[in-house]
């Protein structure tokens, strides 16, 4: 899919928008993204994020398999280890744009109420 900015904004139709409704919705899990920002370091292998994200082994290898799914980590395979890390460099540019924002925003949850994280039991 080519883009440029020239024609950013010609077409906001669901149809055009449901690619980037797809991404955003795969970066709106606290896990998911909690694996990326760590991954942003470097290639990590599952345990390893599981023991730093205080995360079940289950749940790390569901979420590893989810962001696979989406094209935004890859896995390298030695000695029978899995190594994960960022699959496209432009994903630390979202995530580094991402905290950027939420500088220029004061934190961005303050506006957004109704989307702000809830606590869960």
């Amino acid at each position: 899919m080519a883009f440029s900015l020239d024609s950013w904004g010609d077409d906001s139709s669901s149809e055009a928008l449901a690619p980037n409704v797809t991404l955003f919705r795969s970066l709106a899990d606290t896990a998911r993204l909690a694996i990326l920002h760590h991954l942003a370091g470097g290639e990590a292998q599952p345990d390893e994020l599981s023991d730093a994200l205080g995360l079940a082994d289950s749940t790390v290898s569901a979420h590893l398999s989810h962001l696979r799914g989406c094209g935004l980590v890859d896995l390298r395979i030695e000695g029978g280890a899995s190594y994960y890390h960022l699959a496209r460099p432009e994903l630390l540019d979202l995530l580094i744009s991402v905290e950027l924002l939420l500088v220029a925003t004061e934190g961005g949850g303050a506006c957004c109420p109704h989307h702000a994280l809830r606590e869960v039991d």
